[in-house]
Parts: C-alpha cells; sequence; structure tokens
C-alpha cells in the first residue's frame, strides 16, 4: 500500500482575492452571533455632548416640575456593541473553486438556495484571516438584489441618545461662540 492519501483528492476552501466573484452556491453554513466593538473616545465624545443636554432637560423638569424620564442604558451596556448575524457562505466559483466569504446581517430565508447563480461583490475584512464579507448579492437565478443590513454603532446607540448628543454639541458651540464674542 503507498498510500491511501494520495487516492484521495480534497478540494481546498480559498477566501476569494477579487472584488467581485460569481458563481454557484454551494452551501449556507450555520450562522453565529459576532459583537461589533464601539470605540471608547467616540462613545465618551457621544455620551458627554448628551450629558450637557441632559443637565439642561433635567434643569428644565425641575423647574417645571416634572416627573423624570426613561431610564438610560448603562456605559458598560452601551461598550458592549451591537450582535449581528455571520453565516459563512460557500460558492463554487467560474473556474472551479470552493470559496468561503462571510455574509453579515440578514436577509429572507428564500434569497438564496443551494445551486443558486450569484455574483457577489466583496470588502476584505480588517482581519486577514476572515473571509471577506459580502457586501452585495445578485441572485443570478432568480433576478433579485440582495443588500445584508447589519446593526452599526449608530442603531446601537439610538436615535434618541444621538440627538440629545447633538443638542448637547450646539449648547456647548453656541456658549463658547457667545463667551468668545463678549
Amino acid at each position: 500500500m503507498v498510500g491511501m492519501d494520495s487516492d484521495l483528492h480534497i478540494r481546498r476552501i480559498v477566501h476569494p482575492t477579487g472584488r467581485i466573484v460569481t458563481g454557484r452556491v454551494v452551501r449556507l453554513m450555520d450562522g453565529y452571533a459576532r459583537e461589533l466593538k464601539v470605540g471608547q473616545p467616540v462613545l465618551v465624545a457621544v455620551l458627554a455632548a448628551a450629558g450637557v443636554a441632559g443637565l439642561l432637560v433635567a434643569l428644565v423638569r425641575a423647574l417645571l416640575a416634572i416627573g423624570s424620564g426613561g431610564s438610560r442604558r448603562a456605559f458598560k451596556e452601551l461598550r458592549k456593541g451591537p450582535e449581528y448575524l455571520v453565516t459563512p457562505l460557500r460558492i463554487r466559483d467560474t473556474v472551479g473553486q470552493l470559496c468561503e466569504v462571510e455574509l453579515h446581517g440578514h436577509l429572507p430565508q428564500s434569497a438564496l438556495h443551494p445551486a443558486d447563480h450569484v455574483q457577489l461583490t466583496l470588502r476584505r475584512q480588517r482581519d486577514p484571516d476572515l473571509p471577506p464579507k459580502v457586501e452585495q448579492i445578485v441572485n443570478l437565478t432568480t433576478g433579485q438584489l440582495l443588500t445584508p443590513r447589519t446593526a452599526t454603532l449608530w442603531s446601537h446607540l439610538g436615535p434618541p441618545l444621538l440627538l440629545q448628543a447633538a443638542l448637547g454639541a450646539l449648547l456647548v458651540a453656541a456658549v463658547l461662540t457667545w463667551s468668545a464674542l463678549t
């Protein structure tokens, strides 16, 4: 026996290097959650600006004897960041290579099926060990244009906190401008 391994031809799974890859869907793997990191300087700036507006709102409430507002999320909770779904996707490209990419976010359940002919627009991730991320999918079988959506830093912080931070930044700018003129 020469070696049983020599008879086996195992195809390697590669990470595509091109920006656009065309091929057939082989398999959608089981998805898992990955956390989006939140930079502390950004979070501190947003919370500081929101705090200025919060002080003004608290002062108005105290003067008008209105009850307290809703509860605010803790710094630790905001720092943790949102989680998003990562689904590894394997396709066989036009030259027959088995490629793995990552689909971040959600798509309609009926959007992709094994054997669908697809064209993927990819973007490299910061970690070179991770497969490229799918930015857009053209399902050539069904004619659908698909764009997966994930949570962002701004959706995680939420419109109320961001509006309060914008108001706080405007108040600080107004005070600084007024003090420079006087």
